[in-house]
């Protein structure tokens, strides 16, 4: 067991790219990880790390290592499933990922009624509004808000959001509230825009009689965090482009006003993605059916105003 040990480390560390990401995620200290891949390395013979200041990057040792040793982890998550599904007890350690604010308002709040239910069951819930490649740092289930394109991963839909411009009425004071898209453009009016590395949506596709269409709109500043795009709008400093659900308490209490309501972003797609082969696991199965159904519960009751 010492030994696959020293493997799993070696694997995450291989993955997330340095030791103290490799040790906050298994539970250990970055000590005890650099421990573990000493021996590894003792025992096998060769450096299986080039090390910097900042990363640590796999050698072709190291590489070459990587690809049986992942093979080898992949071969036991999948015994441990069947016999998983055999026993009727999921056990085992999910790692899932979501957007900040979705992830807050909707998943991290199930997450300890999830446990409550299936005790043996761990789950790692990582929060990130930046893309996150889930193959290569070995996410099990990604809930995400927008267009799903990779296809080495599969999607299992939860629902169709509804998507909102909505800005402060004292920036439309201000400023003026917009009568067609057109004037969005131009920097007439500042628009808020979520971006970071690997994000392609730098523009608003709004339905329009002419069909979907794209809209190159400009801000003074953005943001990688969508919670902090609704603090700037609530602060009269920007129209932002939101799921409504997301927006809807402060559209209710009149703190953010609705623009442009004939010609609206075009909605958004609430998904969960996951590898092909972990549907063939038990407890990410129970996961996906538990997570599906309470977030369409509580989407749906923001949205009635419960």
């Amino acid at each position: 067991m010492a030994y696959l040990d020293n493997i799993a480390v070696f694997v995450r560390v291989v993955e997330l790219g340095n030791l103290s990401a490799a040790g906050r995620d298994m539970r250990i200290s970055p000590a005890v990880a650099s421990n573990r891949i000493k021996e590894l390395e003792k025992h096998l013979g060769v450096r299986l790390f080039n090390r910097t200041t900042r990363q640590l990057m796999p050698t072709e040792h190291g590489n070459v290592f990587y690809a049986g040793a992942k093979q080898v982890l992949d071969s036991i998550t999948e015994a441990e499933a069947a016999v998983s599904a055999l026993s009727g007890q999921p056990r085992g350690t999910i790692r899932v990922t979501a957007p900040l604010g979705l992830g807050r308002r909707l998943v991290a709040s199930g997450i300890p009624e999830f446990h409550d239910r299936y005790p043996d069951i761990e789950v790692r819930l990582r929060l990130s509004d930046h893309n996150v490649d889930i193959l290569k740092e070995g996410i099990d289930v990604a809930f995400r808000l927008g267009l799903i394109e990779d296809s080495s991963l599969r999607m299992r839909g939860i629902m169709e959001c509804e998507r909102v411009l909505v800005a402060a009425p004292k920036y439309l004071e201000r400023r003026g509230e917009p009568q067609s898209p057109n004037e969005l453009l131009g920097r007439k009016h500042d628009c808020l825009m979520l971006r970071y590395p690997g994000n392609r949506e730098h523009f608003w596709t709004l339905e329009t009689s002419k069909g979907p269409t794209k809209f190159e709109v400009h801000g003074p500043f953005d943001s990688d965090d969508g919670d902090v795009l609704t603090e700037w709008a609530l602060a009269g400093r920007g129209i932002i482009n939101k799921p409504r659900f997301e927006v809807e308490p402060f559209i209710r209490d009149n703190r953010l006003k609705v623009i442009l309501p004939a010609t609206p972003p075009i909605p958004v797609q609430f998904a969960a993605v996951y590898p092909h082969k972990k549907l063939q696991d038990p407890k990410v199965r129970l996961l996906l059916d538990f997570m599906a159904d309470r977030c369409q519960r509580l989407i749906n009751d923001i949205l009635a105003g419960k």
